[in-house]
């Protein structure tokens, strides 16, 4: 049997039409940039964030530098983060020319730790960038509420969960701005890249649609320089689409995950991911933790099973970032998490037969 890690075919199979029919009309109509399928996916994701207002942005990476640059945070700057979390993130703290300052991670959700930030706030901190990783949102109420003593900015980097809820807040909503992606792998994908910037705050809104397009406003005239950060119509015309089945999808990650955990539930050698109670997950990915990792990894590929490693090298130990003079030893749970962590296919037409088969697989691995 083969099961791959994520398998778009199948569901493009399921909305093949309403697609192709979404992206006709912008192409019919030619209206390419800022096109009104632009703003009505603005609305409808604001809405679905409990948020103000919603800026499409090119990417999710574009989201983060055009937020990090409506907020004016720059050179001189420092940006408190997570070193176990995709590049963007801190590569985008780096290109505004600001200094990424990493705190730990919690060892059973992977999210960063919050009781280890306050040590890490100097006069230099402008913001909190909170990753919330694989679909769960970080412990967001003490994060607030360090931001709020020493005046910071909460930038929650959101890309891989949209529809996550906190305390019955949803995930981009508690921050200044919470920030999207579309990348087509998402529970919330695009047919290319895309992204979302969501906040409650309507001013700092037209402040971000204005950076995302090179700071103009009017037309040609500059008051900022931002970046041509726009997201394309014919993208947002597809996720509108797909944006009408984004909670049963998300719902059926959840079966799917609730699966894995009930059969792993007598493996002694697999530690399911850990939601908090508080929380509610869209498992944009389902990661496990188990010793043996990469020969475990060699096995399931023998057996045709997709796998991946989110990540296999915390960001405080990539050769672009030497200069902030870490060392390995620094972040030693971000660097168990690298070691240990795997993610199995939880995409929603996955099949039961095909959790089993994965499920029992990784057990007779360890039998």
């Amino acid at each position: 049997m083969k099961v791959p890690l994520l398998d778009l075919k199948a569901q493009y199979e399921t909305i093949r039409e309403e697609v192709r029919a979404a992206v006709d009309t912008v192409l019919e109509s030619q209206q390419f940039i800022n096109g009104p399928a632009v703003r009505q996916l603005e609305g409808l994701v604001a809405a679905s964030c409990d948020c103000a207002a919603a800026v499409g942005t090119s990417s999710g990476t574009d989201a983060l530098i055009c937020s990090l640059m409506a907020l004016g945070i720059g050179p001189g700057d420092e940006v408190i983060t997570t070193p176990f979390t995709f590049f963007a993130t801190v590569g985008s703290i780096w290109r505004v020319g600001a200094r990424p300052v990493f705190v730990d991670i919690e060892p059973d959700t992977f999210n960063i730790d919050p009781e280890q930030i306050e040590a890490a706030v100097t006069a230099k901190t402008r913001a909190i960038l909170p990753v919330h990783l694989y679909g769960q949102t970080a412990e967001m109420d003490p994060i607030l509420e360090i931001a709020k003593s020493h005046n910071l900015h909460v930038i929650e980097d959101a890309a891989q969960s949209i529809g996550s809820s906190y305390k019955g807040r949803k995930a981009g909503s508690m921050g200044t701005v919470g920030c999207l992606s579309f990348f087509p792998s998402k529970n919330l994908g695009g047919i290319g890249d895309g992204g979302m910037i969501v906040t409650r705050d309507p001013e700092l809104a037209e402040r971000l649609a204005r950076f995302r397009n090179h700071g103009a406003q009017p037309k040609y005239y500059h008051q900022w320089v931002g970046g041509n950060f726009r997201l394309d119509t014919v993208q947002a015309a597809a996720l509108l689409v797909k944006l009408r089945h984004l909670d049963a999808w998300s719902q059926r990650r959840r079966e799917n995950a609730s699966q894995y955990t009930e059969r792993f539930s007598n493996c002694r050698s697999v530690t399911p991911p850990t939601i908090r109670k508080a929380n509610v997950s869209i498992f944009n990915q389902y990661v496990i933790r188990v010793p043996q990792r990469d020969a475990l990894r060699a096995h399931l590929a023998e057996q045709k099973i997709g796998s991946e490693v989110y990540y296999p090298l915390s960001l405080h130990e990539q050769e672009c970032f030497a200069s902030l003079g870490h060392r390995r030893g620094d972040f030693p749970q971000a660097e168990h998490a690298a070691a240990e962590t795997l993610a199995l296919p939880v995409y929603p037409e996955l099949a039961d037969e095909q959790i089993g088969f994965v499920s029992d697989t990784i057990q007779s691995f360890f039998a």
